[in-house]
């Protein structure tokens, strides 16, 4: 019940299908192009994330993103201690005013702000993420030590200079230039100070050339909103550019002993991530069937979630 209630978001719930509809139309698929994405950017992922919201957090819990994993360890485990790694690597400590850019429903903030004490902004432009992160602090007793701001993070509402830290998960890959969203963030952030960027990158084994990376990319932008995927090396250049020096970047997937596209694997089975198996993606595909024809989910749920399987095969094959 939580998960047919938060389907659409904000969205009214007669209009969720026409606004899948919308969604699919700025994608290759529908025959739509990369400059519409970048040019529709704020309304592309708000959309995309009113819609898929509910199945990341029932499916992948608070914090939506993948993580460099050891043999033995959880996914769950694995997520908590990279977002500790990206707080040891800051120095966040108590006293330190840091921003969150791109916080979704602020997984990552809850635990970066318990872990190391320091006081925690959470930017987002997506209102429906944005309640639901509040009453999720509340729940974890952060209610007054977190705060929530709704703005693009391509234009920030804050003064030059404001944080002392401020770190990106898998969040500025929704940018639709990179440069541009590196300089906003070099802006706010205080002289000589650091910023951690975990990005979505295509690799130099991707070939722009062959059709079938090309069918996997487009996958990939489908099923997570994204207006382009741009290489490792155009981002540590957009670092640069905007005025960053770069002292230290890694392709964790190379030093990872677990695959990080494991969990989109059907053919592992796994307790701890039970959904994502083929059992658990089957009972949840069931489960959407049955909310959606009782009325209790919007009309074009099943169809976000078909949305969100391709996500998952276009990430396993292109992490192949």
């Amino acid at each position: 019940m939580d998960l047919a209630s938060g389907l659409g978001g904000t969205i009214s719930k007669d209009q969720v299908k026409s606004a899948v509809e919308q969604y699919e139309k700025y994608h290759v698929f529908c025959r739509g192009d990369e400059e519409a994405r970048k040019s529709n950017y704020s309304d592309m992922v708000n959309k995309y994330y009113d819609l898929a919201t509910s199945f990341y957090e029932y499916g992948w819990g608070e914090s939506f993103h993948f993580a460099h994993r050891w043999k033995g360890e959880s996914l769950r485990e694995s997520i908590k201690r990279h977002e500790h790694f990206v707080a040891l690597h800051l120095g966040l400590k108590p006293g330190m005013k840091v921003l969150d850019v791109g916080c979704g429903i602020g997984g990552p903030l809850r635990e970066i702000t318990r872990f190391s004490g320091a006081s925690v902004t959470a930017l987002n432009n997506n209102e429906y993420q944005i309640s639901r992160g509040k009453e999720l602090n509340k729940l974890h007793g952060l209610g007054q030590s977190c705060e929530f701001v709704k703005a693009d993070f391509m234009k920030m509402p804050f003064p030059d200079s404001t944080f002392d830290a401020i770190y990106a998960i898998e969040a500025t890959c929704h940018a639709p230039n990179v440069l541009e969203a590196y300089k906003e963030i070099y802006r706010v952030l205080k002289p000589g100070q650091y910023f951690a960027a975990y990005e979505w990158c295509v690799t130099d084994h991707f070939d722009p050339t062959n059709p079938i990376h090309q069918k996997i990319k487009a996958e990939i932008e489908l099923g997570n909103g994204l207006p382009d995927i741009r290489s490792t090396r155009q981002c540590l250049q957009a670092a640069i550019d905007a005025g960053f020096e770069v002292i230290w970047e890694e392709d964790r997937a190379e030093s990872s002993s677990v695959p990080w596209y494991l969990p989109m694997d059907k053919g592992q089975f796994s307790l701890s991530s039970f959904r994502l198996t083929a059992i658990g993606r089957l009972f949840t595909r069931t489960l959407v069937k049955t909310l959606e024809y009782l009325k209790l989910a919007p009309e074009g749920t099943e169809r976000v979630l078909s949305i969100l399987e391709t996500a998952g095969e276009g990430l396993l094959e292109g992490g192949k």
